[in-house]
């Protein structure tokens, strides 16, 4: 009788540990009768056709364990939402005569991450590649040149390039810093001293562009608690994109209030707008919208990514409106632990501000 406690006691503690795993376990019996399945596996039972396909690639693998055959295999589904599964069958007892088991092993994140990484560095050196090459050109160029007005324009297109080379640097390490620290570090900044050292930034070519940026800074008395170079660094790449991609002569709105109990930040302009077939990806590294707009302004591709990253840190969101030839605007909002609302502008019934 205690032995067969024992094994009760054994087999409970088994169950409990293959409950609790996030990955699916189903195990079935010589006959091919299934015998057990955690929470993990119950979703392959749905009538989902990609559950279904995933139900129909496990019950064949099984078959193939019970015959004595360890086999796995990857198993990309198209949702939605699109995932990869992998699938590791193995005979129990000698060649199969127990049954078979079956683990279902969700690999969808590391295949994303590991495309991105991919991406990343492919990005990385084709941006890099081409003001570098760039530079090699205008280099052997001019060791062979003798006028001085040509000499001069090369020089001057050198030290374009050369700048170019150097804010892609400087961008991706931010970004670099950013993704690596646990949480930014805080200090309380007024709204109205991030929104000036911003528009210091987007002055000038602003100015270049004839581009009028108007600022109705209604929380200009809200206390952030933030990174200060960080979020000045999110708001000014957004205002250089809506400078960049706006027509000159076009105006740029940048409002913020507190709603909600959220301070919220809303840059809107009336550019090209964006596709809205583009606008799931304008967050990624180096995706750009208008690519050869964006090398003639000198974009890095990256201001999105590190709006997105500074914004995530600091406990917030950021999200678009865009209507393709109308314009887009961007709007950020930090959390109230985040926000001392005493600052004028507050609105406890909600309610974003609208930009003119």
């Amino acid at each position: 009788m205690e032995a067969i406690d024992i094994a009760e006691s054994q087999r409970d503690r088994l169950g409990a540990v293959l409950a609790e795993l996030q990955h699916g376990v189903i195990v079935v019996d010589a006959r091919g009768n299934e015998v057990y399945r955690n929470a993990a596996a119950e979703r392959y039972r749905a009538p989902r056709h990609a559950d279904a396909v995933a139900a129909g690639a496990i019950a064949e693998l099984l078959e193939q364990a019970r015959a004595g055959h360890a086999v796995d295999r990857e198993l990309q589904l198209f949702g939605p939402p699109r995932s990869v599964l992998h699938l590791q069958a193995t005979p129990l007892g000698t060649h199969g005569s127990l049954g078979a088991a079956v683990v279902v092993y969700d690999v969808s994140e590391i295949h994303r991450v590991d495309s991105v990484r991919r991406d990343f560095v492919a990005n990385v050196s084709h941006e890099l590649k081409t003001p570098i090459g760039a530079l090699e050109v205008l280099a052997e160029t001019l060791v062979t040149e003798d006028d001085p007005a040509i000499t001069r324009r090369l020089a001057e297109s050198m030290v374009k390039e050369a700048e170019r080379l150097a804010r892609i640097v400087d961008d991706l390490l931010d970004l670099s810093l950013i993704e690596t620290q646990e949480a930014p570090r805080r200090e309380p900044v007024p709204v109205s001293v991030l929104i000036e050292d911003a528009l210091d930034r987007v002055r000038a070519p602003a100015d270049g562009a004839h581009i009028d940026i108007e600022v109705d800074d209604a929380a200009a008395g809200a206390m952030v608690g933030c990174d200060r170079r960080q979020l000045v660094s999110a708001i000014a790449n957004l205002l250089d994109n809506a400078v960049k991609y706006s027509e000159p002569g076009s105006g740029v709105c940048l409002t913020t209030a507190v709603v909600d109990r959220r301070l919220a930040i809303a840059v809107s302009d009336q550019g090209i707008g964006i596709p809205s077939r583009d606008l799931e990806r304008i967050f990624e590294r180096f995706y750009r919208v208008d690519y050869a707009r964006s090398r003639a302004t000198g974009g890095t591709g990256l201001g999105l990514a590190i709006v997105r990253h500074v914004v995530q840190a600091h406990g917030g969101e950021v999200t678009v409106e865009s209507v393709e030839g109308q314009g887009s605007t961007f709007r950020v909002t930090l959390p109230l632990d985040a926000v001392d609302i005493r600052g004028r502008g507050s609105d406890e019934e909600g309610g974003w501000p609208t930009p003119r």
